[in-house]
């Protein structure tokens, strides 16, 4: 999910100076292009409308059934979960900057007013379909596998036996019904929590005025509660909500229940941080958590059905507009279906698992050293395995020859075999340097707790500069040997996190470049020191020289082309946002460029454009594994250069944000880019969505006779034969190394 641009654009530029000297991109040279076209708001698409076709995009894989059933449901799941996180901080963003009279006008022409308006009009719409999806798609599949979900009125005597055990063994004794009226205010109810609104009458007056009454639906049970009893092959479940609905005359003795609804509140869970004036940020941040769960409302969501007096009485105590509430035809929310992900009925339907292999192999973590020596590795996750990494680190931790480790840590997951190891590292004597960003967006708590941790164990833990998110992904082993003093460097886009690693598509190296070693030196001494960064060898950073970097690149593109010379631009991404680059892109189109840009979520480049972007291909991958790599090639007249990086090109990112963009000069690695990587991910026609000028996303349509080609599905299959070529080769050495034996015995 995206970060909250409002709070990011309050920063100012006290900390700039620490890094290379911030240049504000000049003002883009319009040749052979109409500059009023660069400009005009038609020509940009607008950031919210965007995410809301990327989150669009997901829930066609809940609808495509050619993805197993469980991946569909999981998909339904992800969409809900990003809107969550849609509302928490965009929606919530967008409040803000109304509710401050902030109505500037972006590049595409809408004001805060107008997109909240836009965003809010269709996502009723949207509700519609993912409510469909599920009752018209997902449910009879899941019927027909012997799942099931059955109504109240066809459960048995021995059904209701068993939950109302449950209920009063389980469930009853940790509710708590809390009533309403002027000497109990409205409970200020917890961000995402699930609710259960009741209105009751008094048995003995019923004529007397209604009392309102409100049930947290206790989150540490489950949300599905398994019928026993079922035949072989049949599952039953009923929602933990309905089972307490179900009970209310116990939880309300001597009331009849009048009107009874669930519902949900989302709550706006920015984080606003003037870091200048705080004097312990891990304080404040663990603070602000707290406020967090009690930020104020953004949307209510309600089960359709809900009686008109019920849903204005909830509407008033939230304090919410009507544009603000949601009716949905079914369960709120939708994450208590991941509970069916365990049923042995349902979990083999899901996608084929593979081994993820290490990229090169060897023997024993130590060896690490000497391969990274002899040449530059490439890790491609998830399809080779995170494993070299965490042994990179792993064994840097117990080499008696290392003498220092540095890291920065974005997101590290709740368990993390890479913080273990620094944790040994240090008590092995190393230095240990763990910069970890506490404003990791919802993994805040996770990493306030390892900080603590590494503290403890007498790490160096920084909290990076104020003002900036560390978001750069880089660690720096350094070693004694006989020539001297040499660096290891791990160079990422994605973060230091095993499970993710898993599920998100990302690059990596592992170099010994001593140019390379000199700037991450000089990065993190800027960083943990505050002294300023020198000019850098082979590395770009943000804020400072990436931008710079990315324009004066894209320049040399548009000026080949105007002389004839080879240009052609690739760039994949997470988002593209950055007015600058994006109209630097519109230039070099105009010049006869080609680029194909690969972005999965928000794209405000507009393709398609007489004149102005015809030369631009943009397509989006939604599939398996979430896209997040980030990689640029530019042709520079026919001997490319290849970059990956850790920053999209957005302004938070060249901005706001530590980055790094980092070049790959190794031969095969350069290869593998340009002959595998980047033909496989234009020729994908299976999972790939080309964005049309209209801002609209269409799959990629096939001929018959044309063969699918999934670029997730095709380097899943790699991974596949490399195992099956190692297991052979392997099983080889064995049958060799039996026949000497058994000469030998001879």
């Amino acid at each position: 999910m995206e970060e909250n641009e409002y709070q990011e654009d309050q920063l100012t530029d006290r900390d700039h100076s620490l890094l290379e000297d911030v240049e504000v991109t000049d003002k883009p040279v319009a040749v052979g292009i109409d500059e009023a076209e660069l400009y005009k708001p038609e020509n940009f698409i607008n950031r919210e409308i965007s995410w809301q076709h990327f989150n669009r995009r997901v829930l066609e894989e809940a609808q495509d059934e050619t993805n197993p059933l469980l991946e569909r449901i999981r998909f339904l799941t992800i969409c809900e979960s990003n809107l969550d996180e849609y509302f928490m901080v965009r929606i919530a963003s967008l409040k803000q900057k109304i509710a401050n009279f902030i109505e500037d006008a972006g590049a595409d022409g809408m004001t805060p007013r107008e997109q909240l308006t836009r965003v809010q009009q269709y996502l009723v719409g949207f509700y519609g379909d993912l409510y469909a999806t599920l009752n018209n798609a997902l449910l009879p599949e899941l019927d027909k596998i012997g799942i099931k979900f059955p109504e109240w009125k066809s459960l048995d005597e021995q059904d209701f036996a068993a939950i109302t055990a449950y209920f009063n063994n389980d469930v009853y004794p940790i509710l708590t019904p809390l009533a309403i009226d002027p000497g109990h205010p409205f409970p200020r109810l917890a961000n995402r929590s699930l609710n259960i609104s009741v209105l009751l009458k008094r048995k003995k007056n019923p004529e007397s005025t209604p009392l309102f009454a409100v049930v947290q639906v206790p989150s540490i049970l489950p949300r599905l509660y398994r019928l026993p009893g079922s035949p072989d092959g049949i599952s039953r479940y009923l929602w933990l909500e309905d089972i307490i609905i179900h009970h209310l005359g116990d939880l309300f003795p001597g009331f009849a229940v009048v009107d009874v609804a669930p519902f949900k509140v989302t709550r706006d869970s920015d984080i606003i941080i003037e870091e200048d004036e705080v004097d312990n940020l891990l304080l404040t941040i663990q603070a602000e958590l707290r406020r967090r769960e009690k930020g104020s409302p953004v949307r209510l969501e309600v089960r359709s059905g809900i009686s008109s007096e019920m849903s204005e009485r909830l509407r008033n105590a939230f304090a919410l507009a009507p544009s603000e509430v949601f009716y949905l035809n079914g369960a709120v929310p939708l994450s208590g279906y991941k509970e069916l992900f365990d049923d042995e009925l349902l979990s083999p339907l899901s996608y084929s698992p593979f081994t993820a292999l290490t990229s090169v192999e060897y023997e024993h973590p130590s060896q690490i050293f000497s391969l990274i020596k002899k040449k530059d590795i490439f890790l491609h996750h998830p399809y080779e395995s995170f494993s070299m990494t965490e042994d990179f680190i792993s064994s840097a931790a117990d080499d008696p020859n290392v003498l220092a480790i540095k890291i920065t840590l974005y997101r590290t997951g709740s368990k993390s075999r890479i913080l273990d190891a620094l944790i040994r590292a240090a008590r092995n004597g190393k230095q240990v340097t763990a910069l970890v960003e506490l404003k990791a967006r919802f993994d805040e708590e996770t990493n306030i707790q390892w900080a603590k941790k590494l503290e403890a164990e007498g790490i160096h833990v920084v909290y990076g500069l104020m003002g900036f998110k560390t978001h750069s992904k880089v660690a720096l082993v350094i070693r004694r040997e006989e020539g001297g003093i040499q660096r290891y460097i791990h160079l990422s886009t994605g973060n230091y996190n095993a499970i993710t690693s898993r599920i998100y598509t990302d690059t990596a190296i592992l170099t010994a470049d001593n140019k390379i070693g000199e700037d991450v030196s000089h990065l993190f001494n800027s960083i943990t020191g505050y002294a300023k960064l020198p000019k850098m060898n082979k590395l770009a950073t943000s804020p400072g020289s990436l931008k710079r970097k990315v324009v004066e690149k894209i320049r040399i593109e548009a000026q080949n082309a105007r002389a004839g010379k080879k240009a052609y631009i690739f760039a994949k991404m997470n988002s593209l946002v950055d007015t600058d680059v994006i109209r630097e892109l519109y230039i070099a189109s105009a010049a006869g460029v080609k680029i194909d840009i690969v972005v999965r979520g928000i794209s405000c480049l507009r393709p398609g454009i007489p004149g102005v972007s015809e030369n631009i291909r943009l397509t989006s991958i939604v599939g398996r594994f979430l896209e997040h790599s980030r990689i640029f090639v530019f042709e520079n007249e026919g001997s490319p250069r290849i970059y990956f990086s850790s920053a999209d090109w957005m302004p938070r990112n060249f901005n706001r944000r530590i980055e790094i963009m980092f070049p790959i000069e190794d031969e095969q690695i350069r290869e593998k880019v340009l002959k595998e990587i980047v033909p496989t991910y234009l020729s994908d026609n299976t999972k790939a969505r080309i964005l049309l000028s209209t801002g609209e996303y269409i799959r990629t349509v096939r001929t018959e006779g044309d063969k699918a080609v999934s670029v997730q599905q095709i380097f899943v299959d790699g991974a596949r034969a490399e195992l099956e070529r190692r297991e052979k080769s392997n099983g080889e050495k064995k049958s060799i190394s039996e026949k000497g034996k058994k000469l030998f015995e001879d």
